[in-house]
């Protein structure tokens, strides 16, 4: 029996993984919306900042590799792009947007 990957874990992963165009990672930038973990299973629902993203493809290969990192050989994640709700700048965490610049 695999036990249940730890949503921190996953978490910190992922922090990992940078958005080159923004020069932050993606939970920081407040592009992962869900994670979920089951026994053999997890679920990451993200976006990116834009679907017209160029490095879309790019982040969410880098998102897997991080996750293969940590993972046990029988989890296997699945990374799903949604665009509901679109993204936007006050979902970064509050250091994110102090760093880039981004007040509201």
């Amino acid at each position: 029996m695999t036990a249940v990957p730890d949503t921190e874990l996953i978490r910190n992963a992922l922090r990992k993984v940078v958005d080159p165009e923004v020069g932050a990672n993606i939970v920081d930038l407040g592009l992962v919306y869900r994670i979920e973990c089951e026994a053999s299973r997890l679920l990451i629902e993200m976006t990116m900042t834009s679907p017209a993203c160029p490095m879309g493809e790019m982040i969410v290969d880098d998102a897997y590799a991080e996750l293969d990192r940590v993972l046990p050989a029988d989890c296997q994640p699945e990374i799903r792009l949604v665009w509901e709700p679109p993204w936007v700048p006050s979902m970064m965490s509050e250091q994110c947007r102090l760093r880039l610049g981004w007040n509201e």
